[in-house]
């Protein structure tokens, strides 16, 4: 086998263009504040989420055939 065609299927060593990088960091800072979004939005649900008083939950466990009306708040939007 001619050495010119074993030469020739392999790939110069070039350096990464200067575009190849700039497209390796657009992808790392899209990933990363894809990241921070949805931390936020973790953040944001913890948040809004309000506990369950102790006195509803012992009266609750109590008896679930008792058909106590228990209040119920609405959660303002922002």
């Amino acid at each position: 086998m001619p050495t010119e065609l074993i030469r020739a299927s392999v790939r110069p060593d070039s350096p990464r263009s200067n575009a190849r990088n700039g497209n390796i960091v657009a992808i790392a800072l899209t990933a990363a504040l894809v990241m921070l979004q949805l931390a936020g939005l973790a953040m944001l649900e913890r948040s809004h989420a309000q506990s369950v008083p102790p006195s509803l939950v012992k009266s609750s466990q109590t008896s679930c055939a008792e058909s106590a009306e228990i209040p119920a708040t609405q959660t303002p939007y922002d």
